[in-house]
C-alpha cells in the first residue's frame, strides 16, 4: 500500500519538544478534527518550516498518516496570528485559554469528515483573526468563543429565559449546574446574582450582538466573565492552567 498523505488546513493549537530537534504539533484542522503530528527537525535553524509552525497560526499541511503520530511533510502559511497575538500579553492568553479549549472539546473527535469538523475550526479561526486584528476588547473575544465553543459542543447556557422551567426572561441569577439564567421560582442554592447588563451581555456575546457587546461597562464584563469562566470549568470538569493567568492579567 503506498504512503497515505493528506492536505488540509490547520489552526496550531500547542506545540512541544520532541528528542533534539523535533516537535510534536496539536492542530484543529477543517476536515480531520484534531491532529497530533512531528514536524521533524524544526528546531534547527535550518528547517525549511519551523516558523510557520508556531501556536495561533493558520496554516495550510501536508501530512503522511502514521500509526500514532502523522508527520508534517510540508507547510505554508495562511495567517500568521501569532506574530501580532504574542506582542501583546492580553491577547496571547486570551489566544492560549482559546488553544487550550479548542483542543479539550475535540480531542476526541478523530476523523470528523468534512460534515462537522469545520464548525469548531472555523469558530476558532473567526475568534484569533478578531483578536489579531484588535476587533474587540481581548476579553469580550474570548468570552464569545467560550460560549459558542461550548454551544457547539452541546452546552449552551441560557442566558434570557429560565433554564429549568422557561419562564420568560429576563432573570438576574445564573447557576451554572442548572444551565444558566434561572427564575425566581426555580433559583437553587448556589446561585449568583447577576445585574440585568451583564446578563444581556452573555447574551450578547453568544448571539454575536458586537454593538451591545463593545458598549458594556467593565463591571458587567467582569460579572459575565466570572459566569463565563464557571461554566467553563464545570463542563470541561477541570481548570485550564491559561484561564487562570487571563483572570490574573
Amino acid at each position: 500500500m503506498g504512503e497515505r498523505l493528506y492536505r488540509d488546513e490547520a489552526i496550531v493549537l500547542r506545540t512541544y519538544k520532541l528528542g533534539e530537534a523535533d516537535r510534536i504539533i496539536v492542530m484543529l484542522t477543517r476536515a480531520h478534527g484534531q491532529v497530533r503530528a512531528v514536524a521533524k527537525g524544526v528546531r534547527r535553524t535550518t528547517s525549511r518550516f519551523g516558523a510557520r509552525l508556531e501556536p495561533f497560526s493558520m496554516i495550510d499541511v501536508q501530512l503522511h498518516a502514521g500509526r500514532s503520530l502523522d508527520v508534517v511533510t510540508q507547510v505554508e502559511t495562511i495567517a500568521p496570528f501569532g506574530r501580532s497575538i504574542a506582542a501583546d500579553y492580553a491577547m496571547f492568553t486570551c489566544a492560549e485559554t482559546m488553544a487550550e479549549t479548542a483542543e479539550r472539546l475535540t480531542q476526541d473527535d478523530g476523523d470528523l469528515g468534512t460534515s462537522d469538523s469545520p464548525q469548531q475550526f472555523l469558530l476558532l479561526y473567526g475568534a484569533l483573526s478578531a483578536l489579531a486584528r484588535r476587533r474587540h476588547a481581548p476579553g469580550l473575544v474570548l468570552d464569545s468563543y467560550l460560549l459558542r465553543a461550548l454551544a457547539l459542543a452541546g452546552w449552551a447556557p441560557s442566558c434570557y429565559d429560565c433554564a429549568r422551567c422557561g419562564a420568560p426572561g429576563p432573570h438576574t441569577a445564573f447557576h451554572v449546574q442548572a444551565g444558566g439564567a434561572v427564575c425566581s421560582g426555580c433559583r437553587p442554592a448556589g446561585a449568583v446574582d447577576v445585574e440585568p447588563g451583564a446578563m444581556a451581555l452573555l447574551g450578547a456575546l453568544l448571539s454575536g450582538n458586537w454593538e451591545l457587546a463593545d458598549a458594556s461597562s467593565p463591571r458587567e464584563r467582569a460579572q459575565a466573565s466570572g459566569c463565563v469562566s464557571a461554566y467553563l470549568t464545570w463542563h470541561l470538569e477541570r481548570r485550564l492552567r491559561s484561564l487562570s493567568l487571563v483572570e490574573r492579567a
